[in-house]
Protein backbone atom coordinates (compact mmCIF):
# COMPACT_ATOMS: atom_id res chain seq x y z
CA UNK A 1 0.00 0.00 0.00
CA UNK A 2 2.44 2.33 0.77
CA UNK A 3 4.14 1.61 -3.10
CA UNK A 4 0.60 2.17 -4.22
CA UNK A 5 0.23 6.00 -2.71
CA UNK A 6 3.85 6.55 -3.82
CA UNK A 7 2.73 5.89 -6.94
CA UNK A 8 -0.47 8.00 -7.05
CA UNK A 9 1.12 11.00 -5.61
CA UNK A 10 3.87 10.84 -7.89
CA UNK A 11 3.08 9.76 -11.44
CA UNK A 12 1.39 12.35 -13.22
CA UNK A 13 -1.32 11.26 -15.29
CA UNK A 14 -2.48 9.38 -11.95
CA UNK A 15 -2.28 12.67 -9.47
CA UNK A 16 -4.69 14.18 -11.80
CA UNK A 17 -6.80 11.68 -11.56
CA UNK A 18 -6.93 10.61 -8.44
CA UNK A 19 -6.86 13.48 -5.71
CA UNK A 20 -6.90 13.28 -2.30
CA UNK A 21 -7.94 16.56 0.19
CA UNK A 22 -4.98 17.35 2.79
CA UNK A 23 -7.18 17.84 5.17
CA UNK A 24 -9.22 14.58 4.81
CA UNK A 25 -6.10 12.32 4.93
CA UNK A 26 -4.62 14.20 7.99
CA UNK A 27 -7.98 13.74 9.40
CA UNK A 28 -8.05 9.45 8.56
CA UNK A 29 -4.58 9.10 9.24
CA UNK A 30 -5.66 10.99 12.66
CA UNK A 31 -8.21 8.16 13.20
CA UNK A 32 -5.80 5.17 12.18
CA UNK A 33 -3.54 6.63 15.15
CA UNK A 34 -5.99 6.33 17.87
CA UNK A 35 -6.79 3.05 16.90
CA UNK A 36 -2.93 2.72 17.46
CA UNK A 37 -2.65 4.13 20.92
CA UNK A 38 -5.87 2.62 21.98
CA UNK A 39 -4.25 -0.90 21.11
CA UNK A 40 -0.92 0.12 22.88
CA UNK A 41 -2.93 1.28 25.96
CA UNK A 42 -5.43 -1.67 26.39
CA UNK A 43 -2.01 -4.21 25.81
CA UNK A 44 -0.41 -2.62 29.06
CA UNK A 45 -1.08 -5.41 31.64
CA UNK A 46 -0.57 -3.38 34.98
CA UNK A 47 0.47 -6.33 36.94
CA UNK A 48 2.72 -7.50 34.59
CA UNK A 49 4.66 -3.93 34.25
CA UNK A 50 4.95 -4.24 38.27
CA UNK A 51 6.72 -7.50 38.03
CA UNK A 52 9.05 -6.22 35.07
CA UNK A 53 13.03 -6.58 35.82
CA UNK A 54 15.45 -4.20 35.26
CA UNK A 55 15.71 -5.69 32.30
CA UNK A 56 12.70 -4.99 30.72
CA UNK A 57 12.78 -1.42 32.05
CA UNK A 58 15.89 -0.73 30.41
CA UNK A 59 15.40 -2.36 27.08
CA UNK A 60 11.97 -0.59 26.78
CA UNK A 61 13.71 3.16 27.82
CA UNK A 62 17.36 3.41 26.98
CA UNK A 63 17.56 1.94 23.19
CA UNK A 64 14.70 4.23 22.48
CA UNK A 65 16.13 7.36 23.90
CA UNK A 66 19.65 6.72 22.66
CA UNK A 67 18.38 6.43 19.00
CA UNK A 68 16.29 9.34 19.88
CA UNK A 69 19.16 11.73 20.67
CA UNK A 70 21.56 9.94 18.15
CA UNK A 71 19.08 10.89 15.25
CA UNK A 72 18.08 14.53 16.85
CA UNK A 73 22.22 15.43 16.96
CA UNK A 74 22.83 14.11 13.48
CA UNK A 75 19.75 15.49 11.74
CA UNK A 76 20.74 19.05 13.46
CA UNK A 77 23.79 18.87 12.41
CA UNK A 78 23.66 17.24 9.15
CA UNK A 79 19.95 18.77 7.88
CA UNK A 80 20.37 22.15 9.82
CA UNK A 81 16.82 21.35 11.89
CA UNK A 82 15.80 23.41 14.73
CA UNK A 83 16.35 21.34 17.85
CA UNK A 84 12.51 20.90 18.21
CA UNK A 85 12.02 19.35 15.02
CA UNK A 86 15.51 17.60 15.21
CA UNK A 87 14.10 15.74 18.33
CA UNK A 88 10.64 15.04 16.38
CA UNK A 89 12.59 13.49 13.72
CA UNK A 90 13.92 11.44 16.67
CA UNK A 91 10.98 10.29 18.48
CA UNK A 92 9.41 9.53 15.40
CA UNK A 93 12.02 6.84 14.41
CA UNK A 94 12.61 6.01 17.64
CA UNK A 95 9.53 3.53 18.06
CA UNK A 96 9.61 -0.10 16.69
CA UNK A 97 6.82 -1.75 14.97
CA UNK A 98 4.52 -3.85 17.08
CA UNK A 99 2.92 -5.10 13.94
CA UNK A 100 6.08 -7.00 13.15
CA UNK A 101 7.71 -7.37 16.20
CA UNK A 102 4.83 -8.90 18.07
CA UNK A 103 3.75 -11.50 15.47
CA UNK A 104 7.35 -13.04 15.08
CA UNK A 105 7.36 -13.41 18.84
CA UNK A 106 4.09 -15.38 18.90
CA UNK A 107 5.72 -17.21 16.06
CA UNK A 108 8.95 -17.73 18.27
CA UNK A 109 6.41 -18.75 21.55
CA UNK A 110 4.57 -21.18 19.27
CA UNK A 111 8.05 -22.87 18.32
CA UNK A 112 9.66 -22.73 22.08
CA UNK A 113 12.41 -20.76 20.80
CA UNK A 114 13.93 -18.64 23.85
CA UNK A 115 10.79 -19.42 25.75
CA UNK A 116 12.81 -20.70 28.72
CA UNK A 117 15.26 -17.17 28.24
CA UNK A 118 12.00 -15.41 28.51
CA UNK A 119 13.07 -13.49 25.55
CA UNK A 120 9.74 -13.16 23.15
CA UNK A 121 8.12 -12.14 26.55
CA UNK A 122 10.81 -9.79 27.21
CA UNK A 123 10.86 -8.02 23.64
CA UNK A 124 6.81 -8.29 23.48
CA UNK A 125 6.36 -6.31 27.06
CA UNK A 126 9.13 -3.61 26.19
CA UNK A 127 8.13 -3.18 22.41
CA UNK A 128 4.87 -1.60 23.90
CA UNK A 129 6.63 0.61 26.90
CA UNK A 130 8.76 1.83 24.21
CA UNK A 131 6.14 3.06 21.70
CA UNK A 132 3.98 4.70 24.59
CA UNK A 133 7.25 6.66 25.46
CA UNK A 134 8.11 7.47 21.65
CA UNK A 135 4.40 8.62 20.83
CA UNK A 136 4.31 10.21 23.87
CA UNK A 137 7.21 12.30 23.70
CA UNK A 138 6.90 13.09 20.05
CA UNK A 139 3.09 14.22 21.00
CA UNK A 140 4.65 16.78 23.44
CA UNK A 141 7.56 17.83 21.12
CA UNK A 142 4.85 19.08 18.19
CA UNK A 143 2.80 20.82 20.52
CA UNK A 144 6.01 22.79 21.72
CA UNK A 145 7.37 22.97 18.77
CA UNK A 146 4.34 25.21 17.25
CA UNK A 147 3.34 26.88 20.33
CA UNK A 148 2.24 30.45 19.46
CA UNK A 149 3.02 31.94 22.80
CA UNK A 150 5.64 33.69 24.58
CA UNK A 151 9.20 31.86 25.79
CA UNK A 152 7.42 30.99 29.13
CA UNK A 153 4.41 29.47 27.78
CA UNK A 154 6.82 27.19 25.53
CA UNK A 155 8.60 26.21 28.51
CA UNK A 156 5.50 25.25 30.37
CA UNK A 157 3.32 24.13 27.04
CA UNK A 158 5.20 20.24 27.54
CA UNK A 159 4.30 19.67 31.40
CA UNK A 160 1.00 21.13 30.84
CA UNK A 161 -0.14 18.89 27.92
CA UNK A 162 0.86 15.89 29.17
CA UNK A 163 -0.87 16.55 32.58
CA UNK A 164 -3.99 17.83 30.78
CA UNK A 165 -3.81 14.11 28.39
CA UNK A 166 -3.45 12.35 31.52
CA UNK A 167 -5.89 14.08 33.67
CA UNK A 168 -8.54 13.12 30.75
CA UNK A 169 -7.28 9.86 30.75
CA UNK A 170 -8.06 8.83 33.74
CA UNK A 171 -10.92 10.47 34.32
CA UNK A 172 -13.20 8.94 31.27
CA UNK A 173 -10.80 6.24 31.53
CA UNK A 174 -13.02 5.78 35.23
CA UNK A 175 -16.27 6.42 33.90
CA UNK A 176 -15.52 3.73 31.69
CA UNK A 177 -15.70 1.37 34.19
CA UNK A 178 -19.34 1.75 34.58
CA UNK A 179 -21.04 2.57 31.20
CA UNK A 180 -22.25 0.12 30.12
CA UNK A 181 -22.72 -2.21 32.76
CA UNK A 182 -21.15 -5.33 31.98
CA UNK A 183 -23.42 -8.21 31.07
CA UNK A 184 -26.00 -6.24 29.02
CA UNK A 185 -26.75 -7.41 25.51
CA UNK A 186 -24.29 -5.53 22.76
CA UNK A 187 -21.86 -4.70 25.51
CA UNK A 188 -18.50 -5.44 23.50
CA UNK A 189 -20.05 -3.40 20.66
CA UNK A 190 -21.08 -0.31 22.94
CA UNK A 191 -17.69 -0.29 25.40
CA UNK A 192 -15.69 -0.32 21.79
CA UNK A 193 -17.87 2.58 20.66
CA UNK A 194 -17.69 4.61 23.78
CA UNK A 195 -13.55 3.98 24.05
CA UNK A 196 -13.26 5.25 20.31
CA UNK A 197 -14.98 8.04 20.51
CA UNK A 198 -13.52 9.12 23.87
CA UNK A 199 -10.33 8.61 22.03
CA UNK A 200 -11.12 10.42 19.18
CA UNK A 201 -12.62 13.53 21.77
CA UNK A 202 -9.07 13.66 22.87
CA UNK A 203 -7.17 13.83 19.90
CA UNK A 204 -9.29 16.46 17.69
CA UNK A 205 -10.69 18.39 21.20
CA UNK A 206 -6.83 19.01 21.96
CA UNK A 207 -5.92 20.40 19.12
CA UNK A 208 -9.01 22.29 18.58
CA UNK A 209 -8.10 24.28 21.93
CA UNK A 210 -4.34 24.46 20.71
CA UNK A 211 -3.19 22.00 23.53
CA UNK A 212 -2.01 19.03 20.47
CA UNK A 213 0.35 17.59 22.55
CA UNK A 214 -2.70 16.20 25.19
CA UNK A 215 -4.46 14.11 22.30
CA UNK A 216 -1.96 11.09 22.17
CA UNK A 217 -1.35 10.86 25.93
CA UNK A 218 -5.16 11.32 26.91
CA UNK A 219 -5.72 8.29 24.53
CA UNK A 220 -3.34 6.05 25.82
CA UNK A 221 -4.23 6.78 29.26
CA UNK A 222 -7.99 6.20 28.77
CA UNK A 223 -6.90 3.12 27.12
CA UNK A 224 -4.91 1.95 29.82
CA UNK A 225 -7.11 3.56 33.00
CA UNK A 226 -10.22 1.49 31.01
CA UNK A 227 -8.49 -2.05 30.75
CA UNK A 228 -7.61 -1.90 34.54
CA UNK A 229 -11.26 -1.48 35.44
CA UNK A 230 -12.21 -3.92 33.28
CA UNK A 231 -9.86 -6.29 34.65
CA UNK A 232 -10.71 -5.41 38.57
CA UNK A 233 -13.86 -6.21 37.37
CA UNK A 234 -13.50 -9.19 35.76
CA UNK A 235 -14.49 -8.59 32.91
CA UNK A 236 -11.88 -10.52 30.64
CA UNK A 237 -14.88 -11.52 28.13
CA UNK A 238 -15.54 -7.72 27.40
CA UNK A 239 -12.13 -6.64 26.87
CA UNK A 240 -10.86 -9.56 24.94
CA UNK A 241 -14.01 -8.77 22.67
CA UNK A 242 -12.95 -4.92 22.37
CA UNK A 243 -9.97 -5.76 21.92
CA UNK A 244 -10.95 -7.84 18.37
CA UNK A 245 -12.71 -5.10 17.39
CA UNK A 246 -9.98 -2.47 17.39
CA UNK A 247 -7.96 -5.59 16.06
CA UNK A 248 -10.67 -5.53 12.52
CA UNK A 249 -11.17 -1.59 12.59
CA UNK A 250 -6.82 -1.62 12.35
CA UNK A 251 -7.53 -4.09 9.35
CA UNK A 252 -9.57 -1.38 7.31
CA UNK A 253 -7.63 1.80 8.35
CA UNK A 254 -4.05 0.13 8.37
CA UNK A 255 -4.27 0.11 4.22
CA UNK A 256 -5.43 3.64 4.16
CA UNK A 257 -2.77 4.68 6.59
CA UNK A 258 0.25 3.42 4.40
CA UNK A 259 -1.34 4.48 1.15
CA UNK A 260 -2.04 8.15 2.41
CA UNK A 261 1.59 8.33 3.72
CA UNK A 262 3.22 7.04 0.37
CA UNK A 263 0.64 9.71 -0.91
CA UNK A 264 2.40 12.73 0.60
CA UNK A 265 5.80 11.82 -0.22
CA UNK A 266 6.02 14.57 -3.30
CA UNK A 267 9.47 13.29 -5.11
CA UNK A 268 9.62 16.60 -7.11
CA UNK A 269 9.77 18.62 -3.52
CA UNK A 270 12.58 16.43 -2.23
CA UNK A 271 15.99 17.32 -2.59
CA UNK A 272 18.07 14.01 -3.29
CA UNK A 273 20.58 14.88 -0.57
CA UNK A 274 17.46 14.24 1.68
CA UNK A 275 17.53 10.86 0.67
CA UNK A 276 21.43 10.34 1.20
CA UNK A 277 21.74 12.10 4.37
CA UNK A 278 18.48 10.37 5.58
CA UNK A 279 19.84 7.54 5.68
CA UNK A 280 23.05 8.40 7.18
CA UNK A 281 20.78 9.59 9.88
CA UNK A 282 18.74 6.00 9.90
CA UNK A 283 21.83 4.34 10.02
CA UNK A 284 23.17 6.34 12.75
CA UNK A 285 20.27 6.07 14.78
CA UNK A 286 20.04 2.56 14.36
CA UNK A 287 24.02 1.94 15.35
CA UNK A 288 23.02 3.80 18.80
CA UNK A 289 20.29 1.67 19.29
CA UNK A 290 21.70 -1.23 18.51
CA UNK A 291 25.11 -1.01 20.76
CA UNK A 292 22.44 0.34 23.60
CA UNK A 293 20.32 -2.85 23.33
CA UNK A 294 23.64 -4.71 24.01
CA UNK A 295 24.19 -2.67 27.28
CA UNK A 296 20.83 -3.04 28.06
CA UNK A 297 20.44 -6.67 27.81
CA UNK A 298 23.64 -7.35 30.29
CA UNK A 299 22.85 -8.99 33.88
CA UNK A 300 19.93 -10.55 31.89
CA UNK A 301 21.07 -14.20 31.77
CA UNK A 302 21.34 -13.92 28.29
CA UNK A 303 24.41 -15.38 25.89
CA UNK A 304 25.75 -13.27 23.38
CA UNK A 305 24.27 -14.71 20.46
CA UNK A 306 20.65 -14.05 22.45
CA UNK A 307 21.57 -10.06 22.90
CA UNK A 308 22.81 -10.59 19.33
CA UNK A 309 18.70 -11.56 18.16
CA UNK A 310 17.24 -9.31 20.88
CA UNK A 311 19.14 -6.84 19.31
CA UNK A 312 17.98 -7.64 15.34
CA UNK A 313 14.60 -7.88 16.98
CA UNK A 314 14.35 -3.78 18.07
CA UNK A 315 15.58 -3.12 14.61
CA UNK A 316 11.49 -3.04 12.22
CA UNK A 317 9.56 0.42 12.08
CA UNK A 318 6.55 0.65 10.52
CA UNK A 319 3.35 1.26 11.99
CA UNK A 320 4.15 4.04 14.47
CA UNK A 321 6.34 5.63 11.23
CA UNK A 322 3.34 5.32 8.99
CA UNK A 323 0.91 6.92 11.93
CA UNK A 324 3.16 9.36 13.07
CA UNK A 325 5.49 10.76 10.42
CA UNK A 326 3.74 12.85 8.74
CA UNK A 327 2.27 14.79 11.28
CA UNK A 328 4.56 18.02 11.85
CA UNK A 329 3.73 18.37 7.91
CA UNK A 330 0.74 18.20 8.82
CA UNK A 331 0.37 20.93 11.62
CA UNK A 332 2.47 23.15 9.49
CA UNK A 333 0.53 22.73 6.32
CA UNK A 334 -2.38 23.87 8.82
CA UNK A 335 -0.46 26.97 10.43
CA UNK A 336 0.39 28.34 6.75
CA UNK A 337 4.13 27.93 7.67
CA UNK A 338 5.81 27.12 4.66
CA UNK A 339 9.54 26.69 5.72
CA UNK A 340 8.30 24.11 9.05
CA UNK A 341 5.63 22.51 5.89
CA UNK A 342 9.55 21.82 4.05
CA UNK A 343 11.11 20.25 7.11
CA UNK A 344 7.84 18.57 8.18
CA UNK A 345 8.27 17.00 4.11
CA UNK A 346 11.88 15.86 5.10
CA UNK A 347 11.01 14.26 8.38
CA UNK A 348 8.46 12.20 6.36
CA UNK A 349 10.58 11.57 3.31
CA UNK A 350 12.61 10.25 6.32
CA UNK A 351 10.41 8.27 8.10
CA UNK A 352 9.21 6.51 5.00
CA UNK A 353 12.82 5.68 4.23
CA UNK A 354 12.90 3.92 7.67
CA UNK A 355 9.60 1.63 6.59
CA UNK A 356 11.23 0.68 3.45
CA UNK A 357 14.28 0.09 4.46
CA UNK A 358 14.33 -1.79 8.17
CA UNK A 359 10.63 -3.33 7.85
CA UNK A 360 11.39 -6.28 5.82
CA UNK A 361 15.32 -6.20 6.28
CA UNK A 362 14.42 -6.20 10.29
CA UNK A 363 11.53 -9.02 9.61
CA UNK A 364 13.72 -11.00 7.47
CA UNK A 365 16.46 -11.06 10.12
CA UNK A 366 14.07 -12.26 12.97
CA UNK A 367 12.76 -15.11 10.73
CA UNK A 368 16.48 -15.99 9.83
CA UNK A 369 18.32 -15.74 13.26
CA UNK A 370 15.76 -17.28 15.55
CA UNK A 371 16.88 -20.91 14.34
CA UNK A 372 20.63 -20.09 14.44
CA UNK A 373 20.63 -17.69 17.82
CA UNK A 374 17.70 -18.66 20.03
CA UNK A 375 17.64 -22.17 21.74
CA UNK A 376 14.79 -24.58 22.27
CA UNK A 377 14.48 -25.81 26.33
CA UNK A 378 16.12 -28.74 27.39
CA UNK A 379 14.25 -31.79 28.12
CA UNK A 380 15.17 -33.63 31.42
CA UNK A 381 15.12 -37.29 31.53
CA UNK A 382 12.57 -36.58 33.68
CA UNK A 383 10.45 -34.66 31.24
CA UNK A 384 11.21 -37.64 28.87
CA UNK A 385 9.68 -40.05 31.56
CA UNK A 386 6.33 -37.96 32.00
CA UNK A 387 5.91 -37.64 28.77
CA UNK A 388 6.07 -41.37 28.19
Amino acid sequence: MLAAGFALGNIPLMRDIVFIEPKWSATIRSIALVIILTRAGLGLDPVALRRLKGVVIRLAFMPCVAEAVAAAVASHLLLGFRWEFAFILGFALAAVSPDITVPSMLRLQKKQLGTEQGIPTLVIASSSIDDVLAIGVHAVLLGVAFSQGGLAWKILQGPVEMIVGLAFGIVFGMLLWYIPVTGKGQANQQRFMLLFAAGLFAMFASRGVHLSGAGAPGCLVLAFVTGIGWRNKAASKEEDGVNNLFAIWWQLFQPFLFGLIGYEVNVGAIEQRTVGIGVGILAIGLFVRSLTVVLATLGGGFNFRERIFITLAWLPKATVQAAIGSLAMDMAREAGLATETEVGLQILTIAVLSIVITAPLGSAAIEISSGRLLRKPVRTSDDKASVA
